[in-house]
């Protein structure tokens, strides 16, 4: 028994990272009445769901600016969770410190690569010299549990508040469209209704090893004019000649158009495997 099955106990949903992640910041506004619960790394996230200590997991699986999240394309084939969701969440970071430091007394700025990488103006700006840390939450507690004012953090304003530090700027991204897509994985294969609003399908599948196979495979989507609006490849156990595709498609595997396509595809593929049916978030109309 998980601890959600005991009444009136929170429902948990995992996430990768210490308290005050983005991650962790979009568990609490999809989820506000669930306890986040986080965990050490991706494959810790799955593990918890999968055997039943936490509901869900909120994984982030694109950004707008870093691009696909490596990690997570590799996980989902060989799990046994499924989407059932999607959330998209605008990225912002602030530069916090020691409540006795000031700009003046920075020198060494922490976080995640990625996050260092996006907030590169403020870091040349202030002459700052850029440390990688695991986690940009994890940087801003290492940053408070140091007690030294000359080192600065690069994460979400929520790790301020967590950690007891001082935000020396706001909103430091250099780029304004700074967006991760996550998406909301769960035991349990809750497909979206038919006609119900925008649908989302996610599905992988593994093309046979002949010239233009992939183009065939593909060719009923156009036909039946089925939107495509993902489509990422990565190799199969580190063979060269093994391609697994990641692919997602606007509309619901009950819709005529998609059904055809999907049937089309099949015919040029060794495994298709429908990884989600799901609900687009109001981000994609915006």
């Amino acid at each position: 028994m998980t601890e959600s099955d005991v009444a009136g106990a929170p429902r948990r949903i995992a996430y990768q990272g210490e308290p005050g992640a983005n991650s962790h910041l979009v568990c609490q506004q999809a989820y506000p009445d669930w306890e986040p619960l986080p965990c050490a790394s991706f494959e810790d996230a799955f593990a918890v769901v999968e055997n039943g200590d936490a509901d869900l997991a909120m994984i982030p699986i694109d950004n707008s600016i870093a691009g696909r999240v490596a990690d997570i394309h590799h996980f989902l084939p060989t799990s046994t969770l499924h989407i059932v969701g999607e959330r998209f969440l605008r990225i912002q970071f602030s530069l916090m410190a020691l409540p006795e430091a000031s700009v003046d007394s920075l020198r060494t700025v922490h976080s995640h690569v990625h996050a260092l990488g996006q907030c590169r103006g403020v870091i040349r700006e202030l002459g700052l010299t850029p440390v990688v840390a695991g986690d940009t939450a994890g940087a801003a507690r290492e940053v408070a549990e140091s007690g030294d004012p000359t080192q600065a953090a690069i994460a979400p304003p929520l790790a301020a508040e967590i950690y007891g530090l001082q935000v020396l700027r706001e909103e430091i991204e250099d780029e304004e469209h700074n967006t991760t897509r996550f998406v909301v994985l769960s035991r349990d294969f809750e497909q979206a209704p038919v006609g119900d609003g925008p649908v989302v399908t996610t599905f992988i599948f593994n093309v046979r090893n002949l010239p233009a196979a992939l183009y065939k495979a593909l060719g009923g989507f156009a036909t039946n004019g089925v939107n495509m609006t993902k489509l990422e490849s990565y190799m199969v156990d580190g063979q060269f000649t093994a391609t697994q595709f990641l692919a997602e498609v606007d509309g619901h595997p009950e819709d005529p158009a998609v059904r055809n396509a999907l049937e089309e595809l099949a015919f040029f593929t060794t495994e298709v495997k429908v990884l989600g049916v799901y609900p687009a978030d109001p981000f994609r109309a915006g």
